[in-house]
């Protein structure tokens, strides 16, 4: 296989007489509730600036926060150490909703140290449920789909499961209860105001593309390429949240990704005056990973619906093929064996159409050398038969969003279709029933059909809560 153009320009990296271990191999930290006690004194002081006349319980979370982020990341480093030295088979989950719950109390259980840190507050005139209590519950879901997934990243530490959570990093998750006489009213909720337990960002960015145009040429070679061009791109930025494994040191990722624009504001139009538009672009990109699962009855709710879901998979699989690339170089022959996609629900399945363009667009692949991949690595979970979980687009807000996208899935459906007729000659009714692409007053894309057509895996839950 030929060497593939690196598309990512690599980071300047640092000249150091020492090998990096030494500046990150450093010794445990103490679980004893003294230990304990003395870290949350020094980030309440020394980090976080605070005196002794402060009460307030948002700065007592932040502080015990980071106590135990400390003790997390010690675990997820030599998690991570261990799944690559291992070369282990890796599985990433998207799905557009977790419902982890509060990830304070749950890595004091599963670290095995509730007792210690309760009374290491406890001598610091704290109480340890009320400095709980201050988290907000992450706002990444409104139902069963969300804790399920929840719940499958959770057991798969606990077993000890080298699996990678992706999701969206929504600013107003779901919605806040209040009760006015009687009746309830909801307000946004602002669930990351107070933070949360996690890693941050690593301050990488991806490129997602919306928009523009499908452009073929000829490489050197004289092989035909497509290349996506004329597009308006955002940027996605991961954030991670540890997935701590009861008690067994194992310590999994869940990567949500927000949205920016690529320039903060456009200089020439805000020197001319034009501050709204000076900052159009930005907003617009903020949008994408504002709130979760926009109203789609109007069709900016089914455009900013569609963005959502494109960006969560783009952005995951760019970040996969890149930590491959650095592990294994540009040979992915293997790829297949060490990796699984899983998609929870119809609303990653665009994942399918984007992982083609990806290694036929950016790393030179056949179609067929890309499809064997795709067909081998992609797995779906469908977990209702309700309509507005197999979702359709109409094919026009596909043209106008993603293009290249259009492309390929047509292109899906062709070949599929043709092997349809092969094994079921003349049943034009059952090739229009299985087609991806749905005739009516309006073409659409069917995304069941397509994460069907797809996977090599596809299973029906049952007993969901939907």
């Amino acid at each position: 296989m030929e060497k593939r153009k690196e598309l990512i320009l690599p980071y300047k990296t640092l000249k150091q007489s020492k090998p990096v271990s030494t500046l990150t191999e450093l010794p445990p930290l103490g679980m004893s509730a003294k230990d304990i006690g003395e870290e949350y004194r020094r980030y309440f002081s020394d980090t976080l600036g605070r005196d002794k006349h402060c009460r307030l319980l948002h700065y007592s979370y932040n502080a015990l926060a980071l106590v135990l982020r400390d003790r997390l990341l010690e675990r997820w480093k030599k998690t991570r150490y261990a799944y690559h030295e291992s070369k282990c088979k890796c599985t990433y989950y998207l799905s557009m909703e977790y419902l982890p719950g509060r990830t304070l109390s749950n890595a004091m259980v599963n670290l095995g140290i509730v007792d210690e840190v309760s009374h290491g507050m406890q001598e610091l005139g704290y109480v340890l449920e009320e400095v709980s209590e201050a988290e907000h519950d992450a706002g990444l879901g409104n139902g069963g789909l969300g804790r399920l997934a929840a719940c499958f990243l959770d057991s798969c530490a606990t077993l000890q499961l080298p699996v990678v959570g992706y999701g969206i990093r929504y600013e107003y998750g779901m919605f806040r209860q209040c009760i006015e006489n009687g009746e309830q009213v909801e307000e946004p909720d602002r669930w990351l105001r107070y933070g949360i337990l996690g890693a941050g960002t690593s301050g990488i960015h991806v490129r997602v593309h919306f928009g523009g145009r499908t452009e073929f040429y000829r490489g050197e070679d004289g092989r035909l390429f497509a290349r996506w061009v004329n597009t308006q791109d955002v940027l996605a930025t991961p954030y991670d949240i540890a997935i701590p494994g009861y008690r067994n040191g194992t310590v999994n990722t869940l990567r949500l990704w927000s949205s920016s624009a690529t320039d903060e504001f456009n200089l020439g139009e805000f020197n001319a005056g034009s501050y709204p538009e000076s900052v159009a672009a930005k907003s617009a990109a903020e949008y994408i990973t504002m709130v979760l699962y926009p109203n789609d009855v109007s069709e900016n709710g089914k455009v900013l619906r569609l963005k959502q879901q494109y960006f969560l998979a783009s952005a995951s699989l760019q970040d996969v093929l890149r930590h491959w690339v650095r592990l294994y170089g540009y040979d992915f022959s293997e790829f297949a064996e060490k990796n699984c996609f899983q998609m929870n629900d119809t609303h990653p399945a665009i994942a399918t159409a984007e992982l083609m363009r990806l290694l036929m667009d950016e790393y030179r692949m056949e179609w067929d050398e890309a499809w064997d991949i795709t067909h081998n690595v992609m797995a779906y979970t469908n977990h209702t038969l309700l309509s507005e979980a197999l979702e359709k687009w109409p094919v026009r807000m596909f043209r106008e969003l993603l293009p290249r996208l259009l492309d390929i899935i047509y292109e899906i459906n062709a070949r599929f279709i043709s092997e349809v007729a092969r094994r079921w000659p003349g049943d034009i009714e059952r090739q229009m029933r299985m087609s991806i692409i749905g005739d009516g007053n309006e073409p659409y894309a069917r995304m069941a059909h397509l994460a069907i057509v797809c996977s090599f895996s596809v299973n029906r839950r049952r007993g969901t809560a939907y």
